[in-house]
């Protein structure tokens, strides 16, 4: 300690001066960003949704008829949205649409059943007529797909790999450049695209999926910042595990929300973010946004810790699933 005293004592003055103040703005910075980090998860709400329309303005809600979407279009209907559902299971769209107009009354619902796997240039036209005269205000763009289970991306199967990029890029993009221009006609709108941790931290076994979410994250960063002049609000949201057939997760508890809790917190939480990476994006609910920020203050999202942690984790659960296959297929 001597030695380093003696040392600091030839170091010039205005070096001192710049080092103490360096040192100073670390530590107001850490501290400010806890607090951001305490205040966005556990006390502030996001923007109210009424800036966007008032009763009776339409969102449109892509993967509508299961998990995340179904429940998006419930709490939308329930604040008196009225409701475009878009998704791939026509029977589904129409048992949705009639529980929400029985359940929500003056709610209106349309329906397009889609699938969103095949990139059909007719759908696209079919949901842009279906749009027209329609004041849309929210746009969620929830559909999507993973890998049946992690598989190496040399192993991927062709199909899979294409109907991940049909789903979660072209369909995104193409319902987006859809809506979009009826969000920025009046000068007000939100949209919101659903990602993943997959897509902020790399995941072996599920490149695809994972570059995907990534390529979403990228896009909805650039695309927000063109749109906030025309009064339009884009946002990516980041989830973790909710218990959705896409995740397989079957239990919800403390830390990992069923569709109902999520999608509260989604709607709650609308540009907040302040801790985050990439402007334009939040993680609503409290354990994932909890999860990302301790990984982001300690190993880094990027690390190569984490990168081999994703791929043991993922390792595990294909030999797993490969094993349950092995075992249904004896009973067969």
């Amino acid at each position: 300690m001597d030695k380093i005293a003696q040392l600091w004592d030839v170091v010039p003055q205005s070096i001192q001066w710049a080092l103490a103040g360096l040192g100073a703005w670390y530590a107001v910075k850490g501290v400010s960003s806890i607090l951001q980090f305490v205040l966005e998860t556990f006390l502030l709400s996001g923007t109210n949704l009424r800036k966007y329309g008032k009763k009776g303005t339409w969102a449109v809600v892509t993967g509508a008829s299961d998990g995340l979407g179904k429940e998006f279009a419930l709490q939308l209907a329930s604040k008196g949205f009225n409701v475009v559902l878009v998704s791939r299971t026509q029977s589904k769209l129409e048992t949705l649409a009639k529980d929400i107009e029985q359940k929500y009354a003056g709610v209106q619902t349309k329906v397009l059943a889609m699938d969103f796997s095949e990139d059909k240039a007719s759908d696209y036209e079919r949901l842009g007529q279906l749009l027209q005269g329609l004041d849309v205000g929210i746009l969620i763009n929830n559909v999507g797909q993973s890998h049946s289970i992690p598989v190496p991306f040399l192993e991927t199967d062709a199909q899979e790999l294409q109907s991940i990029v049909n789903i979660n890029v072209l369909g995104t993009l193409k319902v987006t450049k859809l809506v979009a221009p009826l969000l920025t006609q009046r000068k007000k709108g939100l949209i919101i695209t659903m990602g993943s941790m997959a897509g902020v931290t790399p995941t072996p076994l599920l490149a695809v999926y994972s570059g995907s979410k990534a390529f979403l994250q990228h896009w909805n960063t650039a695309m927000a910042q063109e749109l906030k002049p025309q009064g339009v609000d884009s946002y990516l949201v980041i989830s973790y595990l909710v218990t959705t057939a896409m995740s397989k997760v079957r239990r919800t508890s403390l830390l990992i929300p069923n569709p109902k809790q999520f999608v509260r917190a989604a709607l709650g939480k609308v540009g907040l973010g302040f801790t985050e990476t990439f402007p334009y994006t939040y993680t609503p609910f409290w354990s994932h946004n909890v999860f990302r920020y301790l990984i982001d203050q300690t190993i880094g999202l990027y690390s190569g810790f984490l990168l081999w942690q994703n791929h043991s984790m993922h390792i595990d659960i294909r030999r797993r699933a490969l094993k349950k296959a092995a075992r249904e297929a004896k009973k067969q």
